[in-house]
């Protein structure tokens, strides 16, 4: 019912900045109560960094200060804005979307492919 695409990953240096987009198309009107951005490296569980409802945003401590979630009701799309990238910010970035808040947790309904974020020192 919703299909979610990002953009906007690549390999940058420490210090530098990123905006990554998600494209959202569909039954948005419900589907897209909450999205998120979440973050992936081999090995490793998806962990939350930032999600937006209608009324807040919620950060993971890791990223707070640094990015910032936005969402453009008219384009149907989410950002995600990194500034001050670290090393350990690289990993592979998602968005999600769903009814139902699910916060920081990996429980969304819908995902999208994922877009490579590398942070080098």
């Amino acid at each position: 019912l919703v299909q979610l695409v990002e953009s906007g990953g690549g390999s940058v240096q420490a210090g530098g900045s990123l905006r990554l987009s998600c494209a959202a198309s569909g039954y948005l009107a419900v589907y897209t109560n909450y999205m998120g951005w979440f973050r992936q490296v081999p090995g490793k569980e998806r962990e939350g960094v930032a999600a937006i409802r209608p009324d807040s945003t919620s950060y993971a401590d890791s990223v707070k200060g640094r990015f910032t979630i936005s969402k453009d009701i008219a384009k149907n799309t989410l950002y995600l804005q990194m500034n001050s990238l670290k090393p350990e910010d690289t990993a592979m970035y998602y968005c999600a979307a769903d009814r139902v808040d699910s916060g920081l947790y990996a429980q969304s309904l819908y995902w999208g492919q994922g877009t490579q974020v590398t942070v080098s020192s």
